[in-house]
């Protein structure tokens, strides 16, 4: 399994969070005009063309580039884009392997050791009356009260 994740991937992340930038700056830009031109009505209808296709322009290009962003950052696999499991597991591993150290961090911070260690053996006592398996330091049968 690749740790790392591909330049390609990197690359696309990072072009789809600037179309998706772009188109956000092109959406909110039509509320300054509107603002810079109010009351002005000279030549309304070519403004409202401009603003309105700035706007929905913008929407657009938000969109694509939050798509063309997330399939840089999850792959295609990991993304939903293409239905394959592993290859969607593989994709997504450097992701769940920082999921993993970020909660092994925390449990650590906590104070509960993490890994394999000596089993804990558990000794019962079987009552002679119900065979009910009881505690080791149990006095009485947990089922039939009987004395241990």
């Amino acid at each position: 399994m690749n740790r790392q994740i591909p330049e390609g991937r990197k690359t696309l992340y990072y072009v789809g969070t600037a179309l998706a930038a772009i188109g956000l700056l092109s959406f909110l830009s039509t509320f300054l005009t509107f603002a810079m031109h109010f009351g002005d009505f000279r030549n309304f209808e070519a403004h409202a063309r401009s603003d309105m296709f700035r706007a929905f322009g913008g929407m657009i290009l938000m969109i694509i580039g939050l798509v063309v962003r997330g399939i840089g950052a999850a792959g295609l696999a990991g993304s939903g884009v293409v239905l394959d499991p592993q290859r969607a597991r593989e994709d997504l591993e450097p992701y769940t392997r920082m999921a993993g150290g970020m909660v092994k961090d925390a449990m650590q911070e906590a104070g509960i050791h993490v890994g394999a260690s000596e089993p804990r053996q558990i000794v019962v006592i079987k009552c002679p009356s119900c065979g009910k398996r009881n505690e080791e330091d149990a006095k009485f049968c947990q089922e039939c009260g009987r004395q241990l």
